[in-house]
């Protein structure tokens, strides 16, 4: 089968290498899953500049992915061969990951994605919808749920609406019949958070974002979902509401978060870090089941009309995709598997 490994870690995709190397056998509770689309996420490139996890000398890139089951080992059920699936944490820890033809994951990696519901949705799932899903239920008071009525009265500002995990929070938001604003930087991005579903977008280059936020909720925000919490601090403060969560799950390579005490003291605003390969187990098999639930209801959609374009490079053009990655490429980059 063909795959990309890397055996070093390294300033740029020169490390990751195509080859050829036999189709693996699944071992007790692995699926063998073959691959038709490989999700690239922003971790991805940042793990390939890292060393290799201990006691790997090599590794396939990718944590998420969809295809269908082809094989299993023991103690998984054999039904599960021939079902559409869609992967999450592929590659944490372990050498698969899913830029080859054929992966081997868990059991429960394998998510059953409906048949109406494409590779490519379910390639573009895992760490984003998983991440906006953490993000959106770690409120006091809430039900640890996205599912309609679940964040009904709760409105959530998502910092960056036109990228992955933006797009799926709005998505998740609007299913769970939260109300939604959202900042962006361009005139672009603003079309695409608006098609994700946004109810208001503050481009927050030309307009005052905290006047333009508590316009549209005059009590504050409930929850933030926040990718620049350093440079976006004094934002979230100034329009919080009492009890406010800060739910941020990226920064800059030397970005520092910086919080005045006095301001943040009154609301009691709580700042909450969101890295989703170490979320708690059971908040992560709630997770699975609430975004499987709203794949199933149609409520999680990609492409440019769903406001998260889909960028497709041949699996040889793997360099391709990160580069356009770190250079801020927005939307999706998928990797079609032949």
């Amino acid at each position: 089968m063909r795959s990309v490994i890397r055996t070093a870690a390294g300033g740029g995709p020169e490390v990751l290498k195509l080859v050829e190397r036999p189709v693996p056998e699944p071992g007790p509770g692995e699926v063998r899953v073959r691959v038709q689309v490989s999700g690239v996420n922003p971790t991805d490139w940042r793990s390939r500049r890292r060393a290799l996890p201990p006691g790997m000398s090599e590794q396939v890139p990718h944590q998420d992915g969809a295809g269908v089951i082809d094989a299993v080992g023991p103690q998984v059920d054999p039904a599960r061969v021939g079902e559409r699936v869609w992967i999450w944490e592929a590659a944490w820890e372990r050498r698969w990951g899913t830029a080859q033809q054929y992966t081997l994951v868990p059991d429960r990696h394998a998510v059953a994605l409906p048949d109406h519901a494409s590779f490519e949705l379910g390639a573009a799932l895992g760490i984003p919808a998983l991440t906006a899903h953490r993000a959106l239920t770690v409120h006091d008071g809430g039900s640890g749920r996205v599912a309609p009525g679940a964040l009904r009265g709760a409105t959530v500002l998502v910092a960056g609406g036109a990228g992955a995990v933006g797009n799926a929070a709005i998505q998740l938001a609007r299913w769970a019949d939260a109300r939604v604003v959202t900042t962006v930087s361009s005139p672009t991005k603003a079309a695409l958070a608006g098609a994700a579903g946004a109810h208001q977008v503050v481009n927050y280059r030309t307009q005052d974002a905290a006047a333009e936020i508590l316009a549209f909720a005059p009590e504050g925000v409930d929850i933030v979902v926040e990718v620049a919490p350093g440079t976006n601090a004094a934002l979230d403060i100034a329009v919080a509401a009492p009890g406010a969560v800060v739910a941020y799950y990226a920064g800059g390579a030397d970005e520092r978060l910086s919080v005045p005490v006095l301001s943040s003291l009154p609301a009691n605003l709580r700042w909450q870090g969101v890295f989703v390969y170490t979320v708690p187990t059971a908040a992560k098999q709630q997770a699975l089941t609430d975004v499987a639930a709203a794949v199933d209801a149609g409520a999680l959609r990609v492409g440019a009309e769903a406001g998260l374009p889909l960028h497709r490079f041949a699996l040889e053009r793997i360099a391709d995709a990160h580069t356009a990655l770190e250079r801020g490429m927005v939307g999706k980059a998928l990797l079609d598997i032949p």
